[in-house]
């Protein structure tokens, strides 16, 4: 079989086969589970981070029914400090339901892939595309603007439209293997070479073709927002988890509490020591009411952690510690636990 004649796919192919990254789960014979662990973990989350809790994912849980028979505490433990860690539990979900209802294989139908619990259009067309090598429109950031370029643009609209699928869907080969091959290329190229703020276009496979490089490379009229992250309520939840999963693991594996809040007064954050304020009583707020705060489990367990010496721990204000708290509790990536709060078991 030869490569596509087209000079932007057959181009870009020969480029990847030369200068893509080998990175373990594009061996050949790597499962449809594996993938989708690596689909998941990468959004939003860069491939170096990626790498160690992929590796650790699978030697743990090489099967749905291996991830589906584990704690939430183990699997947000695993998940560590990838963000965004409703994501672990949404693919311990569906590795529920794929372990059940699909023998313990991810289904090969669009349809059926986009009813499992976290998987969208571009999960359920990555899998179709790596894993099972079928054609599908694959379409992710990098590819969005990738191509974005070659039609011109310095980077693609904030939001999918279908002329935009519509045109992603006309280049890729009709080839089921050269298909597969061009979504991973292009991906590649998105990420190696065709970044969003300094591309290197001199070393492009595609420079010769792409309109944005041929006109001088403009920019966009209207910039982007860059996403702060200091100061955040996602930052405030992502401490709080820190602290969670920090007292869960084993004391030879990390300090107690209590040598995290050593360094400041008893019942203070490091933002209420500096004023000299009580924790329970700075905020004109009212403090948090445990009663009204849903919670997903009840088990009662003697691991967890107090109110204030969560919250002293975290040293954050009560008034973005606390909907912090309760937003990871609604979540399920909490639990209360009489007066304690832990991960959920």
């Amino acid at each position: 079989m030869c490569i596509p004649n087209d000079s932007i796919v057959g181009s870009l192919i020969v480029w990847f086969a030369r200068h893509g990254r080998p990175l373990p789960w594009r061996e050949p014979g790597t499962s449809a589970w594996a993938i989708l662990v690596c689909e998941v973990m990468s959004q939003q989350t860069p491939v170096v981070r990626v790498l160690p809790a992929w590796d650790e994912w699978m030697k743990r849980w090489p099967t749905p029914r291996d991830l589906a028979a584990a704690s939430p505490a183990e699997v947000l433990l695993a998940w560590g400090r990838l963000g965004y860690p409703r994501r672990a539990l949404r693919l311990q979900e569906c590795a529920t339901v794929v372990a059940q209802e699909y023998g313990n294989t991810l289904p090969r139908n669009r349809e059926e892939l986009l009813a499992l619990p976290g998987i969208g259009p571009y999960t359920a067309d990555a899998i179709i595309a790596f894993a099972y090598r079928k054609r599908s429109t694959v379409l992710d950031t990098n590819i969005r603007r990738v191509l974005a370029r070659l039609h011109g643009e310095e980077l693609p609209p904030p939001h999918m439209k279908k002329d935009e699928i519509a045109r992603a869907e006309k280049i890729i080969p009709r080839d089921d293997e050269y298909a597969a091959q061009w979504n991973a290329a292009i991906m590649e190229l998105g990420a190696l070479v065709c970044s969003p703020r300094t591309p290197a276009c001199e070393s492009c496979p595609l420079r010769a073709q792409c309109r944005w490089f041929a006109a001088g490379k403009p920019r966009n009229a209207a910039p982007r927002r860059t996403q702060k992250f200091t100061g955040t309520h996602r930052e405030a939840r992502g401490k709080i988890m820190a602290i969670l999963r920090s007292e869960h693991r084993a004391p030879e594996e990390t300090p107690p509490l209590s040598r995290i809040i050593e360094t400041q007064p008893h019942g203070m954050s490091e933002s209420n020591a500096a004023s000299g304020k009580n924790p329970t009583a700075h905020s004109n707020k009212a403090p948090i009411n445990h009663k009204q705060v849903k919670t997903h489990t009840t088990t009662t367990t003697a691991h967890g952690i107090p109110y204030n010496e969560l919250l002293t721990a975290t040293a954050l204000p009560e008034s973005r510690f606390a909907p912090a708290l309760r937003s990871l509790l609604q979540d399920g990536l909490a639990q209360r636990n009489g007066e304690l709060y832990a991960l959920p078991h």
